[in-house]
């Protein structure tokens, strides 16, 4: 068991409740799951690239990631119905802790000129999404085995019904949100 889901269900709940004063507690919010995502818009003329996208991801998030493929043609961007253009993995339960963990205490500390991650990046319905321009900010990725630098995206999905205590969930949580 990971630190985080430790805490989670001890210090966070009892925070949560009382700020929010819910009346249940099913009612708290929690982590449902976490998506990363990366596009490889390169994978049209160099299907390398996916690869190479594939192995970065399975060794960040501990598992093995589904290649997304095009719903459409694109005629100016030469893509084809079908075709694989990126690759996502979605973490659920423990391994969706540890990753977090890791996010948080690992590689956001090692981006250049951090000064907090967005605090704005909710949609309205208690989740967040994160961008970061490099996989090398995590301790797993050696420098030297990369063959191309590609950016990712993470969603971090919560059942929390407002941003407000979505924001909450993750402060407590370690997230380094931006002053």
């Amino acid at each position: 068991m990971s630190r985080l889901s430790e805490k989670y269900t001890s210090e966070i709940k009892k925070s949560m409740q009382e700020k929010f004063n819910y009346g249940n507690v099913m009612e708290i919010p929690k982590l449902e799951k976490i998506v990363i995502n990366i596009g490889v818009g390169d994978a049209v003329g160099n299907s390398k690239a996916l690869d190479a996208a594939v192995t970065d991801l399975t060794i960040i998030a501990g598992q093995k990631p589904v290649v997304t493929r095009a719903k459409k043609s694109i005629a100016n961007f030469k893509v084809r119905e079908g075709m694989a253009l990126g690759t996502k993995v979605t973490l659920r339960g423990e391994r969706m802790y540890e990753f977090l963990d890791k996010l948080i205490n690992a590689a956001l500390p090692r981006v250049r000129d951090f000064r907090g991650v967005s605090a704005t990046a909710f949609d309205g319905r208690g989740n967040y999404a994160l961008g970061l321009k490099e996989q090398l900010i995590f301790p797993e990725i050696e420098y030297d085995q990369v063959e191309r630098v590609t950016g990712m995206d993470i969603i971090v999905v919560t059942t929390a019904n407002t941003d407000e205590e979505a924001r909450e969930l993750l402060t407590q949580f370690g997230m380094p949100f931006e002053k």
